[in-house]
């Protein structure tokens, strides 16, 4: 790798061949706003506020698209700067219609922030767009093209997904973003173009007045539980590391708003983990295969969307925070002397998705949803935020029994290989494994495709992990014309797993998604209990509840089914 100096604001750096001038800048602390600028995404240089001044060069050139070489001289505040930046956050502004009051947004907003550095006025222009209507994709996805400024990042990122459900279309001379009429291309919910899009235009269906309302009520019982991943990444909302462990913290935060039962998901995927296991090891023992993962809804919608050859190969295991809804509105209600119909459980989730997944009809529990409502984690920090709860002052607490203790096992399905490492870690115990591997390092990572080969049954088993539904595609198409390529799928439709779900704070880039995965397996190798079916709360739940098949199934199996198009435009 070749190096060189530069010069910025008469600061000399040191730089490698290659790199653009705002990733060096950055790496400096020297701040040069941009909006359409993304590292998982191709340089687009559609916002021109990352402009900067080159020594020897006339005009202005952006700093996202330029890239450094030797003694190069830049200046990023002159005056000349600083008028184009303004006029051009104005203009930007009139594509964006201001809703302030109400948007998840306001704690952490780009634009207000750069209105206020830049004196910018931003009703100078009047708004282009403020006719556009607001498009609902289901019940987890709001598109606000009254806010859109066509950075374009969404359909960038949809297509990577290789789900293509975004498109631009010509109007009046000029190109806009809108979501696709073609009926071979349907949202997934995943929620990749909320992550990056940098002016809150696409965000998640918010549902704080569903999730407050039952804590007033007196006959309402309200039950929160929060996801594997959320214990790494909510921190930051409020000004912590990228990362960094905050379990307790986050119990403690959800009780000051006045919820009385916090139960930890991570148990949930215990019982989700031994369920699987089991599915899995009949699978190879009857030779069922491949035996797909089934806890990421967008992952599983994709393949009844797209690839419905290969919905018998789904497992019917529910995904945590289903199970565990599940237990809680049948078992826990039943030890606790509770109308489950007086229970209200709350997940809080990184993925947007999981507002879909709840609101299926073949996850029912006697008849009642396991989970009522989600809550994303950007939403439940907007919600703390409002309530003036600081996550990062609040005293700690443990998730309450008996429902909140979970195995290592239980932690890192917010990874991407996660669930497939606690799959393996319990079949091959039940397939009777003598002295049964625990770690299985070779599914770990970021990689889109990671492959494990393990001894289970007496047979050689090929594990793979896909990271993202366009490898995922990739694959399925791989399978079609080979189908023994792999005995076993587990698949994330988001990168990096649940750590990158499209609910969790922004931004999230592969860095951030690499130190959220990694503080998951640092809890992992601390727990003493690391494998799900040792669990003593899922053993303790199979003795005295789960005792039949007819109440397993209710509670930790589902079904699935071919689709067409649910969303309409």
């Amino acid at each position: 790798m070749k190096y060189f100096k530069i010069k910025i604001n008469g600061k000399e750096v040191k730089v490698k061949q290659g790199q653009t001038v705002l990733e060096v800048a950055r790496e400096n602390g020297i701040n040069i706003p941009a909006l359409c600028y993304h590292p998982d995404l191709k340089i687009k240089a559609n916002c021109r506020l990352c402009i900067v001044e080159i020594k020897g060069k006339k005009g202005v050139h952006t700093s996202c698209s330029t890239h450094v070489e030797p003694d190069m001289e830049i200046i990023t505040d002159s005056d000349v700067i600083k008028g184009i930046r303004k006029t051009n956050l104005e203009l930007i502004a009139s594509e964006h219609k201001e809703e302030c009051g109400d948007c998840i947004k306001q704690f952490d907003c780009t634009i207000l922030k750069l209105s206020k550095e830049c004196d910018v006025e931003l009703n100078r222009f009047e708004d282009r767009k403020k006719n556009k209507k607001s498009l609902k994709f289901g019940p987890s996805v709001e598109f606000d093209a009254s806010k859109c400024i066509d950075c374009r990042n969404c359909i960038e990122v949809c297509n990577k997904q290789s789900v293509g459900f975004f498109e631009l279309q010509e109007k009046n001379g000029m190109k806009e973003v809108v979501p696709t009429k073609d009926k071979d291309h349907d949202c997934i919910y995943c929620g990749q173009c909320i992550l990056h899009c940098p002016v809150g235009a696409i965000e998640a269906m918010g549902e704080f007045k569903e999730v407050e309302e039952p804590l007033q009520q007196k006959d309402k019982t309200v039950v929160f539980q929060f996801a594997p991943s959320i214990r790494t990444s909510i921190g930051e909302e409020f000004g912590m590391d990228y990362g960094e462990v905050v379990t307790d913290h986050i119990v403690g935060a959800i009780k000051a708003l006045g919820v009385k039962h916090v139960f930890d998901t991570s148990v949930g995927a215990d019982f989700t983990t031994y369920e699987e296991a089991k599915e899995y090891v009949e699978n190879l023992e009857s030779g069922c295969l491949p035996c797909i993962s089934s806890c990421c809804p967008s992952w599983v919608k994709f393949i009844e969307f797209n690839y419905p050859e290969f919905i018998p190969h789904i497992a019917t295991t529910r995904s945590p925070q289903i199970i565990l809804g599940g237990l809680i509105k049948t078992y826990w209600a039943e030890k606790m002397k509770i109308d489950p119909k007086n229970i209200v459980v709350v997940s809080v989730m990184p993925c947007t998705a999981k507002k879909y997944e709840i609101r299926r009809k073949e996850n029912k529990v006697r008849g009642m949803n396991p989970v009522d409502q989600v809550l994303t984690t950007r939403e439940l920090a907007f919600l703390l935020k409002h309530h003036k709860i600081d996550l990062k002052k609040i005293k700690p607490v443990s998730a309450d029994n008996p429902l909140g203790v979970s195995s290592g096992a239980g932690v890192i399905y917010g990874a991407s290989g996660g669930v497939a490492e606690s799959v393996l870690r319990t079949a091959c115990s039940l397939a009777g494994n003598k002295n049964p591997k625990i770690d299985f390092e070779e599914v770990r990572g970021m990689e889109e495709i990671k492959v494990a080969k393990v001894n289970i049954c007496g047979k050689s088993v090929k594990m793979a992990v896909i990271n993202g539904i366009g490898a995922a595609r990739r694959v399925l198409e791989e399978m079609k014309k080979d189908p023994c390529k792999y005995d076993g799928l587990e698949v994330m439709a988001c990168p990096g797993g649940c750590v990158g779900g499209g609910g969790q704070p922004i931004p999230t880039t592969a860095e951030i998604r690499k130190k959220r995965a990694e503080s998951l397996y640092s809890i992992d190798k601390k727990k003493k209990l690391r494998t799900a079916h040792e669990n003593p709360i899922v053993k303790e739940i199979y003795e005295k509840y789960l005792t039949d098949e007819k109440k397993i199934k209710e509670v930790c199996h589902t079904s699935y089914r071919k689709k067409k198009r649910e969303v309409k435009i």
